[in-house]
């Protein structure tokens, strides 16, 4: 039991009438509970004596920030807090979008929700609205603000109004929080750039080489072909600062616990806007050690638990997102281990399974994409995934070395193969993606592109070859189905519900043509919005196929996230097989074809499982029952099947 779930059953008398509770009576209840473990983080990190007195400041803080809380979202916590895990629900959808080219502003936003409920949508994450530096912001994750909306999206009246409608509508909120720096034109870098010596304490900035250097000695580059190195050189002060992702983006110093205490609170008038759900961003960055590669330390864990625990007193309701695209063994700790499990993330991204899934299209094979899932260790039962296919970022290739070893392939010729196959390196694939981050030292890359342009559908309509046109559609279809009847929130990328290709006017804009990622950002298609009438478009038959799942899965409780997931041999090494649980013995069983060829399964693996009776199979999506004319069951090219138990 985490610490929500313990304070929902210590409230539980509280929480029957929502009209007479008092907010103020369950916070301090959440404040007796939290406090404990608030203190223990506290001091494992800030042990030095002299810290002591910034503990005494963060008990009198959380009081203080409860207060600036409104008394709508005070009730909206409590109201979740009463509804349970409410983001592990079978009705839970999301889609993921920058602002600025969905729909303009954070009033065209509010425009469009029409059309998020008719898909089926009830979760958005809006990319970074606040203020960023003009020209490179690594797409708004510079920040300059943590409050203050950017004027280009519109005002934070139109954040509040947006978020207001939103609670009307059934529809969750999340916003990104750049917990790990800011832009060099935040007002601390920029009192740190006239001299200020306690706020060059809140970032890394040191005199001479001799610890950057020393830090050096085990840093990765995040980006080698842009931003080689770990800290840059700022001239007005004659200090090196550290800047492990871009030159303009400075690492905040946590081990300062002012620093702390001020992202606190940068954090708390955030959410206070009306976010349900906080992406964490960068998090596994959080603490620097010499010595380390600064990634996944133990102390980062630490310091997010204890954001999370003070989080959690002030609004029980809004949870966290871990953006780590580490391996499974890594990303699991992003939940919390011993003491703090199911206490430091709700969420996590899923980045395994996505990259995963585009190994298994580009091999046409699911070896490698079951072996991984069978030895992921499991996740704590009040945490749950975000299953995605596309992001705005690039797709890596973190795959696990010792079992590309054991299937009898070379780790790093295998790499080689996925980026040839979808940044054009062989004529035959008919992926069309692009490079980014590519080192020809070491031969390490990541890939760009859209989902349909990956899957072929750009290659095929550029040839006019209706049956590459309809595989490609197929392929589309078959990803975003698994990650609607995986464990988890299944999130859609804006466009990728429209079957939307390439964008290469990013190559026209002096500030963007340097990173491949925005190839991935384009503007929302209204127009091929306005044209879904027409059945036989490419993107009607997307668009109308995802809604369609959408609204299945809505109605199939055994796609609530309950750790239910478990994976099957199908003795096929094309076929991914795999089955939603019951208590009961109830069940959905989803069968996929990674193979542009049809695949065969032999019956008795489902007669075994329990969805065969009378030689007559129930697909769900189809709503057909099928009957086998022999022991095999012919699975077509791309096909997707959720089977219903008899």
């Amino acid at each position: 039991m985490n610490q929500t779930a313990l304070h929902r059953k210590l409230a539980s008398k509280d929480l029957k009438d929502l009209q007479k509770v008092s907010p103020q009576k369950l916070f301090d209840l959440r404040v007796s509970a939290n406090l404990p473990l608030i203190k223990e983080l506290f001091y494992t990190l800030y042990s030095d004596p002299k810290h002591s007195r910034y503990f005494e400041e963060l008990q009198e803080l959380l009081p203080s920030l409860f207060q600036t809380r409104s008394d709508e979202l005070k009730i909206h916590d409590l109201h979740l807090l009463k509804k349970g895990n409410w983001y592990q629900s079978e009705k839970m959808v999301g889609m993921q979008l920058y602002v600025d080219l969905f729909n303009k502003n954070l009033k065209g936003i509010e425009e469009k929700i029409p059309y998020f409920k008719e898909l089926g949508i009830n979760l958005l994450h809006l990319m970074p609205i606040t203020t960023r530096p003009k020209g490179e912001n690594d797409g708004g994750y510079a920040v300059n603000s943590y409050t203050a909306v950017d004027h280009r999206f519109g005002s934070k009246k139109d954040l509040l109004a947006l978020t207001s409608k939103l609670r009307e509508n059934g529809i969750y909120l999340m916003l990104d929080f750049v917990v790990n720096h800011t832009s060099d034109e935040y007002p601390w870098a920029k009192k740190a750039l006239k001299g200020s010596a306690k706020y060059q304490g809140y970032y890394y900035m040191f005199p001479d080489r001799t610890i950057p250097d020393a830090f050096e000695a085990s840093l990765p580059e995040v980006f080698p072909a842009t931003s080689p190195g770990n800290f840059t050189y700022r001239k007005e002060i004659s200090r090196w600062v550290m800047t492990v992702f871009n030159s303009y983006q400075w690492d905040l110093n946590y081990a300062n616990p002012k620093v702390f205490l001020e992202m606190l609170s940068n954090l708390v008038a955030m959410v206070n806007s009306g976010v349900d759900v906080v992406r964490f961003d960068a998090l596994a960055f959080l603490w620097k050690k010499i010595g380390t590669n600064s990634q996944n330390l133990p102390e980062a864990h630490m310091l997010i638990t204890l954001f999370r625990m003070c989080l959690q007193t002030i609004t029980p309701s809004v949870i966290f997102l871990a953006e780590a695209i580490v391996s499974p063994k890594e990303i699991i700790k992003y939940f919390g281990e011993g003491n703090s499990k199911g206490n430091e993330c709700e969420v996590a991204y899923n980045a395994s399974l996505m990259a995963l899934l585009w190994n298994s299209i580009a091999t046409k094979k699911t070896l490698l994409l079951n072996k991984t899932l069978k030895n992921s260790p499991e996740k704590p039962e009040e945490t749950t995934w975000i299953n995605y296919v596309r992001c705005h970022d690039d797709i890596g290739l973190g795959l696990e070395d010792q079992y590309i070893s054991e299937l009898g392939w070379n780790p790093w010729l295998h790499r080689m193969f996925l980026l040839d196959y979808y940044c054009q390196g062989l004529d035959w694939s008919p992926a069309i993606g692009y490079r980014f981050m590519h080192n020809p030292a070491t031969g390490d890359g990541r890939i760009t592109g859209s989902c349909a342009s990956l899957l072929g559908l750009e290659k095929a309509m550029q040839i006019q070859h209706r049956e590459a046109i309809e595989q490609a559609i197929q392929k589309i279809l078959m990803l975003h189905g698994i990650i609607l009847s995986f464990g988890g929130i299944p999130l859609i990328y804006a466009g990728d519900e429209l079957g939307t290709l390439n964008d290469y006017s990013y190559l026209n804009d002096e500030h963007k043509k340097y990173d491949s990622r925005w190839v991935n950002r384009p503007s929302h298609d209204w127009k091929t919005v306005a044209q879904l009438k027409d059945d036989d478009f490419p993107a009607s038959i997307i668009f109308n196929g995802l809604k369609h799942m959408i609204s299945l899965r809505k109605k199939i409780k055994l796609f609530s996230d309950s750790n239910n997931v478990v994976l099957h041999d199908a003795h096929n090494p094309h076929l991914f097989l795999y089955e939603r649980v019951g208590k009961k013995k109830e069940g959905v069983l989803i069968l996929a074809n990674f193979d542009e060829h049809p695949q065969i399964l032999d019956a008795f693996v489902l007669l075994s499982l329990g969805y065969l009776k009378d030689g007559v199979l129930h697909d769900l999506l189809t709503n057909k029952k099928r009957t086998l004319s022999s022991g095999l069951v012919e699975v077509q090219p791309y096909q997707l099947l959720w089977l219903a138990k008899p």
